[in-house]
């Protein structure tokens, strides 16, 4: 059971702007997050890493939509990895998942970085916004395929708006998840040129979030830490989860888009359907299946 100091330090993000309006700043912490993506999907300590990061920058990035819409991250490379895909809603869901998660890189070669687990390749970044049929989509070269360089490169390019990024996920030397999360600061309209520099060498020169976090410091620490010398004026909190919302009806109606000739062919085995998200597994029975054929069967008639 969670004792209150636990749930005082539990995953949230919170949100503020500086108090001269010149800068809007989120920070997040994604521990619990991370840790559960990595036992869902059974995750390398080099997947663990990258999937956690990106996690924590979608989360970041979707703190300024509205309601329920969502990010969706991607990146793509000629790496062992393969692919990733992370999503964040403005509620606080993630989700997300890699192609291949037991990859790792061969750290006995030399100049061996993070980056080279993706390689070379692209980002995609997807927003899913109200009153919109389709979802806005932008594509930029991976600079460094560590997603924190990636994710600073593509508000440049697309999103043409200067940002200072911090993400970051520790792990011990028994290859446990320490703690994880990051910190987002945005250029707002009136700000000096150049300032958005002098707060990137900030994040910098911090210590990174997991020591910040194993130190006791909470996210209202980090932010103000963060933007300092310049004080911050708190917006918004709210908690984080990795969630899906997958469920066995959804598999199951999916199935129903299945031709008639494919679902005979599965109905006297059943299925076994896996949401690539969240790795949950949905066993779908030869009796439900058959119900599903007589129905496909009735609007053939």
């Amino acid at each position: 059971m969670m004792d209150k100091e636990d749930f005082k330090y539990k995953d949230r993000l919170i949100k503020g702007v500086t108090e001269d309006q010149h800068f809007k700043i989120s920070v997040v912490k994604t521990t619990d997050v991370v840790k559960t993506a990595r036992q869902r999907h059974q995750l390398s300590l080099l997947n663990t890493v990258l999937l956690g990061r990106a996690l924590t920058g979608a989360m970041l990035m979707a703190s300024e939509l509205k309601g329920e819409e969502r990010i969706q991250l991607r990146m793509e490379g000629n790496g062992p990895v393969g692919m990733l895909v992370a999503e964040a809603n403005r509620v606080g869901e993630m989700r997300g998942y890699v192609q291949h998660p037991n990859a790792e890189l061969d750290y006995s070669k030399e100049d061996q970085e993070l980056g080279n687990g993706i390689g070379i390749g692209v980002m995609i970044f997807s927003k899913t916004l109200y009153n919109e049929s389709n979802p806005r989509t932008s594509t930029v070269k991976l600079v460094k395929g560590d997603v924190t360089a990636d994710l600073a490169h593509y508000m440049v390019q697309s999103e043409q708006i200067p940002s200072a990024v911090m993400l970051d996920v520790g792990i011990d030397d028994e290859g446990n998840v320490g703690e994880a999360g990051g910190v987002l600061i945005q250029r707002l309209p009136d700000a000096p040129d150049g300032k958005i520099d002098e707060l990137q060498n900030n994040l910098e020169e911090l210590n990174s979030i997991n020591a910040l976090l194993r130190n006791d410091y909470y996210i209202d620490d980090i932010m103000q830490m963060a933007a300092s010398p310049l004080p911050v004026k708190e917006l918004d909190r709210q908690p984080v989860d990795f969630f899906c919302r997958c469920t066995r009806k959804r598999f199951k109606n999916a199935l129903k888009m299945v031709t008639y000739d494919e679902l005979k062919e599965m109905r006297h085995e059943g299925q076994e359907l896996v949401c690539h998200y969240c790795n949950e597994r949905y066993d779908i029975s030869p009796e439900e299946i058959d119900d599903i054929i007589d129905n496909a069967k009735a609007k053939l008639n």
